[in-house]
């Protein structure tokens, strides 16, 4: 079971969003490229990883597997829109230190794996191992709890709590 950091969650309001990577999380204006830090793309977290597996943050479906594997987006039961961006600059390698393991109008459950990816390699041939967790629809988000500066473990560490509009 993972920890519950936020209280009592109400299904139909909030949605809770899941460590999808082992590591550490940091704020968003720490991530070095300005489309991430400066929430060009929506607001969220990022997590420095400590080892090279994405697991599913939230029980939804795949609506997007980029072809380059580095970039994969989930959509939540409750309509939420979640994209995980492993590394910067990490479509250069065109899916080399990747390896997908979902496609797209695939049906996830919390902690389901995703994607696998060489940590090391992706160090030395991106710009940056981090890996923005970004709600992109943040048109239905009312307000949102993060954690951050924290180790998480993937799967089991609540790092957001959204609270959705009605």
């Amino acid at each position: 079971m993972f920890k519950n950091l936020f209280g009592k969650k109400d299904k139909q309001t909030e949605e809770t969003i899941l460590a999808p990577l082992t590591g550490k999380v940091v704020n968003l204006d720490q991530v070095p490229d300005p489309v991430f830090s400066q929430k060009m793309m929506g607001d969220g977290l990022a997590i420095e990883p400590a080892e090279g597996t994405v697991v599913a943050p939230v029980d939804g479906e795949i609506v997007q597997f980029f072809h380059t594997k580095h970039a994969i987006g989930l959509r939540s039961k409750t309509g939420l829109e979640i994209l995980i961006h492993i590394g910067l600059e990490t479509v250069t390698l065109e899916g080399e230190g990747f390896e997908g393991h979902v496609k797209e109008g695939d049906k996830v459950k919390e902690g389901d794996r995703l994607i696998t990816f060489d940590l090391d390699f992706i160090k030395e041939k991106a710009k940056s191992a981090v890996t923005p967790i970004i709600i992109t629809n943040g048109d239905r988000v009312e307000s949102l709890d993060k954690q951050a500066n924290m180790r998480v473990t993937k799967g089991d560490t609540e790092i957001m709590n959204v609270h959705l509009k009605q």
